[in-house]
């Protein structure tokens, strides 16, 4: 994938994803300063929005929380869910890109009107009803998207997130994340062999399989959006507790960052046993074919998800899709009304 070329150039889904560069580039960690202030007092984080504005940025964070072994306790949930939650004691960000997803706007309403102070908006677009439903609203610099899938949002809103908990700790990740955008880049115009793409033309379904991080779900919802397959999330080693029942010889399982622990297993239950094609999406050779990415530490996950969007961009035009209509899916999944 890149913008070189016409067939990739024109549609507004491409020239977004390859915009996530330029909005990584340009991010600033110090805006969360205020709300990693108010997060030291309450040692408590509640992440919440619908789809695409969710699924990675707050499931990232939560991983990171754990990985790096903090003492906040980092939490998500849909915001509907969330409505019968006791969220007194967490400080709540909200998350819509659009600023009129009713589910958000509801809950915020909700808390704010309860007497609530820490209570933070985040979306793509300014002056919008959520703004009015928080007590403060940061506005992300990468802009309104014209594809109806969400890119370089989704990675702007993960390290959001992401930068609340550097400054909880008081680290600089300044270094590194100079270093992120040629990576990412790297990873969205890497070349994608085309017995790949030839198996998923052929799939019933198409699977993602991995941590539980936002990476393989939210690349399963992009399948939906950008490919028009059937696809299905597979959190850790679900793929092989059951599932193998109704899998097909046809079908792919894309396995973000595999557990070394567990490529045996896969192998034998999904290769061998169902006899289905598996490929990996790694920083490294594995035994099975392996979509290599550039190491990038702490950054991984936003490598594999930009491999993952070249993926099926690639998958989307190779059965003649337009990437940028799809026939049902809406840019606003539940608009509020007023």
């Amino acid at each position: 994938m890149n913008l070189s070329n016409k067939k990739y150039a024109d549609y507004a889904l491409v020239q977004e994803m390859m915009g996530t560069v330029d909005t990584v580039r340009k991010f600033d960690p110090t805006v969360t300063k205020n709300i990693a202030d108010v997060v030291k007092k309450t040692q408590r984080l509640y992440l919440t929005g619908e789809g695409s504005s969710r699924i990675f940025p707050a499931k990232n964070a939560m991983r990171k929380a754990k990985r790096w072994g903090m003492d906040i306790n980092v939490q998500t949930d849909g915001s509907r869910q969330s409505y019968e939650y006791d969220l007194s004691k967490y400080t709540v960000c909200c998350a819509s890109n659009s600023g009129r997803t009713k589910e958000v706007i509801l809950l915020a309403k909700k808390l704010t009107e309860s007497g609530k102070k820490d209570v933070f908006g985040l979306t793509a677009c300014p002056d919008t009803m959520i703004e009015k439903a928080c007590v403060s609203t940061h506005i992300l610099n990468c802009g309104w998207e014209q594809a109806v899938a969400a890119t370089k949002s989704v990675v702007e809103q993960a390290l959001y997130y992401e930068s609340i908990l550097w400054n909880l700790q008081g680290v600089d990740k300044s270094t590194e994340l100079k270093k992120l955008p040629e990576l990412l880049e790297e990873a969205l115009t890497l070349p994608i062999p085309a017995d790949v793409i030839n198996a998923v033309k052929q799939a019933e379904t198409i699977y993602f399989s991995g941590y539980n991080d936002g990476v393989a779900e939210e690349l399963t919802l992009k399948t939906n959006e950008i490919t028009r397959r059937k696809s299905d999330f597979l959190e850790g080693t679900y793929a092989v507790h059951g599932i193998e029942e109704v899998m097909s010889p046809k079908d792919v399982v894309f396995v973000i960052d595999p557990i070394e622990a567990e490529i045996e297993k896969f192998h034998e239950v999904l290769q061998k046993g169902v006899g289905l094609k598996i490929v990996a999406i790694a920083d490294h050779d594995t035994p099975f074919e392996t979509i290599r990415v550039p190491e990038a530490g702490d950054f991984k996950p936003y490598v594999m998800l930009c491999a993952g969007w070249n993926l099926l961009v690639e998958i989307g035009i190779a059965t003649g899709i337009d990437l940028d209509k799809p026939e049902r899916a809406r840019k606003v999944g539940n608009e509020l009304i007023v």
